[in-house]
C-alpha cells in the first residue's frame, strides 16, 4: 500500500470527542497509515471553562496535544474531523480554524483529499446527523471526496448512523461500539486514500 498521512483534527470540551479521536488514530495506525492527532485552539471565555470542572480538567490532560496548522492539512491524505454538535452545527471552535483555510483552497491543496466526520451530542438525535452534513458543505467547496461509513462494516448496524461516529453523552463514556465505529470509519477512509493513490499513480506512470 501506498503511505497514506491521516490528520485527525478535533474540538473536544470535556473529552469525549477526543476520546473518539483516539479510537480513530488507532484504526488509522493499524490499517498501515501515519497518523497526526491535533487540536483547533479553544476560543471559550475562560468565565465558561472555569465553572465546568470537566472542560477544566480536559484542558490539562490535553495541554500537549499539538494545535492544528495549515501544515496538517497540506500533509494529510485522509482529514478526519472531530467536534461536538452545537445546536445541529460544528462547534465555533472548528469552524474558526476552517475558515482560516481560504489560502489553501485558492490554490487548490484542498482537493482531492479523503475527508469524513465525527461526532457527539447530549441527547439522542441532538443533531448528530446535521453537525456532519455542515462539514460536508465545507469539503464540497474544497473538492473534497467524502468517505462516509455507511453500513460496510457490521458495527455500523450496532452504531446506526451511515454519516460518522456519533455518541450520545448523556448514555456517559463512548462505549466498545461507538470507539469499534471509529476506528472503522478511519480504516474505511485509509483504505479509499490507498486506492486513490494507487490509482493516481497508475496513470501517472
Amino acid at each position: 500500500m501506498e503511505p497514506i498521512n491521516v490528520a485527525i483534527i478535533y474540538y473536544s470540551a470535556t473529552g469525549t470527542i477526543r476520546t473518539l479521536a483516539d479510537a480513530a488514530a488507532e484504526g488509522a495506525e493499524k490499517a498501515g497509515a501515519t497518523v497526526r492527532v491535533v487540536k483547533v485552539a479553544e476560543t471559550a471565555p475562560q468565565t465558561a471553562i472555569d465553572a465546568n470542572p470537566a472542560w477544566i480538567a480536559h484542558l490539562a490532560a490535553t495541554a500537549d496535544t499539538p494545535h492544528v496548522t495549515h501544515d496538517d492539512l497540506t500533509w494529510a491524505d485522509v482529514i478526519l474531523f472531530g467536534s461536538p454538535t452545537r445546536f445541529g452545527n460544528p462547534a465555533s471552535q472548528l469552524r474558526a480554524f476552517i475558515e482560516t483555510t481560504g489560502p489553501l483552497w485558492f490554490q487548490g491543496l484542498l482537493a482531492d483529499k479523503v475527508y469524513s466526520a465525527f461526532t457527539a451530542s447530549n441527547t439522542a438525535h441532538g443533531g448528530q446527523e446535521s453537525t456532519i452534513l455542515a462539514l460536508a458543505n465545507t469539503f464540497y467547496h474544497w473538492g473534497g471526496v467524502i468517505v462516509p461509513p455507511g453500513y460496510t462494516d457490521p458495527v455500523q448496524f450496532k452504531s446506526g448512523n451511515p454519516y460518522g461516529t456519533s455518541h450520545v453523552v448523556g448514555e456517559g463514556a463512548p462505549s466498545d461500539v461507538a470507539l469499534d465505529a471509529a476506528r472503522h470509519q478511519a480504516r474505511r477512509c485509509v483504505a479509499i486514500a490507498a486506492a486513490l493513490k494507487a490509482g493516481r499513480a497508475a496513470l501517472s506512470a
